[in-house]
């Protein structure tokens, strides 16, 4: 499981209580997030990289990913370049800086102004993910966002489109994170689909 963007892993506890009966749960704080390294630059490709040089260098098979905001951006590009990753939950994520609504654009920008965050100007340059690179991913896939979501309706259903075979879910009455951040309901969703992919 993989947090957003100026988070760390704890806002998945909730969550986790509940799923940790039936999985092993690895909850990482990205780069420059939470207690792992603070590096000079952040992109989001990076962070795909360490997701997928985790995966390896435990051994894991099989690897259901759940990825929130900068984390489902993660997850799109770690799983078109990762065959463990096997089941892929996304949920709040963009393909590009303008796949966000442009009232957070101008406030993330006006944030950037006055404190230089590394994490906020990582938002207002990337990410980069092309069609194509949506097309790659192989694992059974979620695309989840809220109706009052920071990200367009049009952007989520560019994104489960273009992935092969994904299923979307627009949870009405939910915000960008009102059914993860500290919400034990983003567990029952992915429990739910990762028991479908199994039975399919």
């Amino acid at each position: 499981m993989v947090h957003g963007n100026g988070e760390d892993h704890t806002i998945f506890d909730e969550a986790v209580r509940e799923l940790k009966g039936e999985y092993t749960c690895y909850c990482l704080d990205s780069r420059c997030h939470g207690k792992s390294t603070d590096t000079a630059e952040l992109h989001y490709r990076d962070m795909a990289t360490d997701v997928i040089l985790f995966i390896r260098a435990l051994g894991l098979k099989d690897v259901i990913f759940y990825g929130f905001s900068d984390g489902g951006i993660v997850g799109l590009m770690a799983a078109a370049r990762c065959e463990q990753i096997t089941t892929l939950i996304v949920s709040g994520a963009n393909t590009s800086p303008k796949g966000v609504k442009l009232w957070l654009r101008l406030a993330v920008r006006a944030s950037y102004l006055r404190r230089k965050d590394k994490k906020l100007a990582l938002m207002l340059r990337e990410p980069d993910i092309a069609d194509e690179e949506l097309r790659r991913i192989r694992a059974s896939t979620l695309v989840l966002a809220g109706s009052g979501d920071l990200i367009p309706e049009k952007e989520t259903r560019h994104i489960a489109s273009l992935i092969p075979g994904a299923e979307l879910q627009i949870l009405k009455g939910e915000d960008h994170g009102s059914y993860i951040v500290h919400s034990a309901k983003i567990a029952g969703l992915i429990r739910d689909f990762a028991r479908s992919t199994k039975e399919s």
